[in-house]
Parts: C-alpha cells; sequence; structure tokens
C-alpha cells in the first residue's frame, strides 16, 4: 500500500499507508492527523484540507481543477506554487512517498 507522509507545522512527522483510491484528506481525518480538518468531507466547498506538497516535481499530480484553483485563494494561510487540496490528491501506487506539508492554520 502506497504511503504518504504529513509533516506538522512543528516538523512532526506521521507516515500512514494509504489505500489507492483513497484521498490524502480522508487518509488523514480518519486517522486523525492534527492538521487536516476536511471540514466539507472532500466536496471542494472549504479549504481546510489544505497542504503543500513537499515533493511535487517526483509525481504526476491531477491538475488542479477551476474550483479547487478558487478554494485555493481562500485558504487561511498563504498560497504557495506547491498547494494544493488534499481532497483532490486521490492516491494511486505512483503516489507511493508523498509527502506533505501541513500549514500552521486551516481558518
Amino acid at each position: 500500500m502506497p504511503k504518504v507522509t504529513y509533516i506538522a507545522h512543528d516538523g512532526t512527522e506521521t507516515v500512514l499507508e494509504v489505500a489507492v483510491g483513497t484521498s490524502v484528506m480522508e487518509a488523514a481525518v480518519m486517522s486523525n492527523v492534527d492538521g487536516i480538518m476536511g471540514e466539507c468531507g472532500g466536496s471542494i466547498n472549504c479549504a481546510t484540507c489544505h497542504v503543500y506538497v513537499a515533493n511535487a516535481d517526483s509525481f504526476t499530480l491531477p491538475e488542479v481543477g477551476a474550483v479547487e484553483d478558487e478554494m485555493l485563494d481562500a485558504t487561511a494561510c498563504d498560497r504557495l506554487p506547491e498547494s494544493r487540496l488534499s481532497c483532490q490528491l486521490i492516491m494511486t501506487e505512483e503516489m507511493d512517498g508523498l509527502r506533505v506539508r501541513l500549514p500552521e492554520a486551516q481558518y
């Protein structure tokens, strides 16, 4: 099963095995990872699952869609080039080793 490393704002790392087809947000919420809230449950209606993909150049990630792009403008912390909504990052085998940094705040 592919693994994702969640890096808290303080540098603490949590490594989770994430089933293929599960979003990075869903895995974090199901495992009580502090720093990802996912208030809308993955329907792209909030920005409380904002992450910074630390190693985006290592993967072919799905393109940022128009709705995700709009929501990324509403994040509590600065939007950076590596910003993504983790609800839109659906795990594949090829994403094994994904590393995401969590922002200081989600709201």
